[in-house]
């Protein structure tokens, strides 16, 4: 096998995949899960549709920072604004594969709750604006890049509370990353 270019960016496994996803209710009277935050090698999970889940923890893991969260919208954006997910895999048919896995105890993740606005705007890209009617102003607000970094610092609190007990649990039997020799 031939060794990795030198050129390439470091592969960072301590990253986070965010995704929002169709509401569910783990629970009687528990609230509503729309939004679902896994470890990057969760990706790597058998029980993920293959080869898509590799090649997206592949996206997800070079040249990050160490702990980043990246929603899923931020790999659409990074991906001409999701024109190129065809050559990667299908989101879709995978972030349904996680919550399987979520909902099953066969990963671990952090499982929000979050009201409309902020998850529009991890929905929408890093640069998106939303706009949203104030009824008490009258007036529509503008949500922006700055308000989608303080939701996602927010998520990001959450996270470290609960990885500084212990790690988010990817699942058993991963597959490798892609680039590494098994």
């Amino acid at each position: 096998m031939s060794q990795p270019e030198s050129g390439l960016a470091a592969r960072i496994t301590d990253v986070y995949l965010l995704f929002a996803h169709e509401p569910y209710y783990p629970g009687p009277g528990t609230q509503e899960i729309n939004t679902t935050v896994v470890a990057a090698d969760s990706l790597l999970h058998p029980q993920v549709r293959q080869p898509d889940g590799v090649r997206i923890h592949d996206l997800l893991t070079q040249g990050r920072q160490p702990g980043g969260i990246l929603p899923l919208s931020t790999l659409t954006h990074e991906l001409n604004g999701g024109a190129d997910w065809p050559k990667v895999g299908d989101w879709e048919g995978v972030t349904t594969d996680l919550i399987q896995l979520v909902r099953t105890g066969r990963c671990d993740a952090l499982s929000l709750g979050l009201p409309a606005i902020p998850r529009a705007l991890l929905c929408a890209g890093p640069h998106s604006h939303l706009r949203a009617y104030d009824a008490a102003a009258a007036d529509f607000i503008t949500h922006g890049p700055a308000e989608r970094a303080a939701v996602l610092a927010k998520v990001g609190t959450f996270l470290t509370r609960i990885t500084g007990e212990q790690p988010l649990w990817p699942g058993d039997s991963l597959l490798p990353p892609l680039g590494r020799l098994a």
